[in-house]
């Protein structure tokens, strides 16, 4: 009777469900290396970290490929290697558009996030045209922040986009250090659009003395914007 109620556990174990994967849509970022590339959504589970990516072709012969050292960089800078990749050529064989404007849509699988993850970076390490996104944020509840203080700047409310931006600074920035530097450019930028130029170069001066991770390249964005104090 022992090993009859023993089996029946081990049953029932064996037929629990698995947790359902979180899906975070169209996830926030600071700063990436292609225009047209995009993160669509991130499939996170207990078995894998999944990203769904595409990417716009915009010019004639235009082509595209996934090298295979494509890694996932933790804010401690450890990395994840990627697993797989589904719809898209391993360097060196290329995937070849047809005319500008055709759409690739591709499949990134990594290993499952390390517990408490917040944000990452994910670089692609090649030697030519390597594509990279900083600060992927995966904190849904500021993803729902960021979107709407962009809906307000879309819809010419700068005023209250800053005001929200300062915000997310003020309740997420030291917590989720990866995306501060995303959150400097964007109070740079719109007290510029609304013509409050002290208050940019006030910002500007906490942004260059802050320790958002790759700070050199957000200062490097600003001053191609011209924005430099």
């Amino acid at each position: 009777m022992k090993h009859l109620t023993s089996l029946a556990l081990f049953l029932v174990v064996l037929s629990s469900p698995r947790t359902p994967a979180q899906v975070i849509s169209q996830p926030n970022y600071g700063l990436k290396s292609h225009e047209t590339l995009s993160i669509k959504k991130i499939e996170l589970s207990s078995e894998s970290c999944k990203l769904y990516m595409s990417i716009e072709n915009k010019i004639a012969n235009g082509y595209f490929c996934a090298d295979k050292n494509i890694y996932i960089i933790y804010p401690d800078g450890s990395r994840s290697k990627i697993i797989s990749s589904a719809n898209i050529p391993v360097c060196p064989e290329t995937h070849k558009f047809t005319s500008p404007g055709e759409k690739l849509e591709f499949t990134l699988t990594f290993p499952a996030l390390k517990p408490g993850t917040q944000w990452f970076d994910l670089i692609e390490d090649c030697n030519d045209n390597c594509f990279s996104f900083y600060g992927v944020t995966i904190d849904e509840k500021l993803n729902s922040r960021f979107d709407e203080a962009f809906a307000l700047a879309d819809n010419d409310q700068r005023a209250k986009a800053l005001e929200k931006f300062i915000s997310i600074e003020e309740g997420f920035g030291s917590s989720h250090p990866g995306i501060e530097g995303f959150i400097y450019v964007n109070i740079i930028t719109l007290s510029k659009a609304t013509g409050d130029n002290a208050k940019a170069s006030v910002w500007y001066s906490k942004m260059k003395s802050s320790n958002a991770p790759r700070l050199e390249k957000y200062v490097k964005y600003l001053t191609g914007m011209g924005i430099v104090y």
